[in-house]
């Protein structure tokens, strides 16, 4: 069964995303990053502006399916085109279509948003309703 975290509390969603994404890949491990496309584009930019030293090899969806396979790290709408199923970080504000497909998923909440908020508490609710074991990291009490 997937393992769920929430990380509540992003100041900066997409900043976190980057920091998570540098951990994952430090870890060996392979992310895939589902949400908007607006989201998603704007992560891709974030990535790609980080310092040398903490670059995060990553591709996205459009790419083909050897680079997609190949990158650590893959930025996708569509989980279908998942080569990998390791970890799954939701920047989304709706539970991702297959996520039960990867090992471990984490919904990251922003700290103001609270529509952001309100979505999170819909999504911990359709996870509880299923018999998902949610753990629950808040981001201000870890300093992230």
């Amino acid at each position: 069964m997937t393992e769920i975290a929430f990380h509540f509390n992003a100041p900066d969603k997409l900043a976190y995303a980057c920091r998570f994404a540098r951990k994952v890949l430090r870890s060996d491990a392979r992310l895939v990053i589902t949400g908007p496309e607006s989201a998603l584009d704007g992560l891709d930019r974030a990535l790609w502006a980080m310092a040398p030293q903490d670059f995060v090899a990553h591709c996205n969806e459009r790419d083909g399916e050897d680079l997609r396979e190949a990158s650590p790290v893959l930025l996708a709408q569509d989980l279908r085109l998942a080569t990998h199923h390791e970890v799954l970080l939701n920047l989304g504000g709706t539970v991702p279509p297959g996520f039960e497909r990867f090992g471990k998923l984490v919904e990251v909440v922003s700290a103001h948003d609270e529509a952001d908020r309100s979505g999170a508490r819909d999504r911990w609710r359709h996870y509880a309703s299923r018999g998902y074991q949610i753990v629950r990291h808040d981001l201000v009490l870890k300093g992230a």
